[in-house]
């Protein structure tokens, strides 16, 4: 190996670590449609097609105890939007997390809270590790009506009513009670629709959550999960080197999930499943594989 290809060998490999570190988030189309407008008939109607076709998740699905969305961003020229009780709000338990965390990023771009290695720490653990002090603690720091107000915000409408609601966090995660700011539509404390929580992710990936510094701040908080269960215990095993940026929840009967998966120019998408059943953590494990066969993932 000659001494130049070696230089140029180094030079690549450093430039695709600085193609790959500016990957998320991306730029796209300055008119980008919103979500809802991308609804695709043909992804829709699969997506359907292959819920209903397990007998188990069909009851589900009718009895309004299964959610599930998709993003297919394989295309950033062609973004395709499919969902199954798409606006249905559902308890989601430790998922609406990530609207503790938008509220606090939100906090620091306007001054209303410091950011502090303290609370950069306790952000991570609440995301990644879904600790429920370090959330409650995040909370508090906030205030309900702070956290409200960025949900409803004109620029996220992350809680709509139009829209059957939301993400919503109405109460603290630590035992013991105090104040709650419960959702006006259905009294949840810790709610979610797929739709919003897609099109959480759906902003973030274009950097338009706060700023996309901040974005990319929440890109890295969400990124390698610590809990390995759900979407990513099937991930790791069909693409153990994809990124993923995830949050999920359970708490009794009521389990959720949400991932950005961010691998080969093939494997990108978003995918979110609200479940109220006993088995749904298994039931979320098995969604991966039918929703990348939906994708033409090979």
């Amino acid at each position: 190996m000659t001494r130049n290809f070696f230089i140029y060998l180094l030079f690549f490999g450093f430039s695709c670590i600085i193609i790959q570190a500016q990957e998320l988030p991306v730029k796209l189309k300055d008119n980008q449609p919103s979500l809802r407008q991308l609804v695709d008939p043909s992804l829709q109607l699969q997506l359907e097609n292959s819920l209903n076709s397990n007998s188990h998740w069909k009851t589900l699905i009718q009895q309004k105890k299964m959610a599930v969305g998709v993003v297919d961003l394989s295309n950033p020229e062609d973004i395709k939007f499919a969902r199954v009780n798409g606006n249905n709000m559902m308890y989601a338990a430790s998922l609406p997390k990530i609207a503790v965390l938008l509220a606090a990023m939100d906090a620091f771009d306007s001054g209303e809270l410091k950011e502090t290695p303290e609370i950069r720490k306790d952000m991570k653990l609440m995301i990644s590790n879904s600790n429920n002090q370090a959330t409650t603690r995040m909370i508090d720091r906030l205030g309900f009506k702070k956290i409200e107000e960025v949900l409803t915000d004109d620029r996220y409408d992350l809680y709509d009513k139009d829209f059957g609601g939301g993400l919503w966090v109405g109460k603290r995660y630590a035992s013991g009670g105090g104040k709650t700011n419960r959702d006006p539509l259905k009294n949840l404390s810790h709610a979610a629709t797929v739709t919003q929580v897609c099109r959480f992710y759906y902003l973030l990936v274009q950097g338009k959550l706060v700023s996309e510094k901040r974005s990319k701040q929440m890109l890295d908080i969400m990124e390698d999960p610590a809990l390995h269960h759900k979407f990513v215990n099937t991930l790791d095993k069909i693409a153990p080197n994809a990124r993923l940026f995830r949050k999920s929840g359970s708490w009794r009967t009521y389990h959720s999930d949400s991932i950005l998966v961010w691998g080969s120019p093939e494997r990108r998408y978003i995918l979110v499943a609200l479940i109220d059943d006993a088995n749904g953590e298994q039931i979320i494990r098995s969604l991966v594989k039918p929703v990348e066969k939906l994708l033409d993932i090979n």
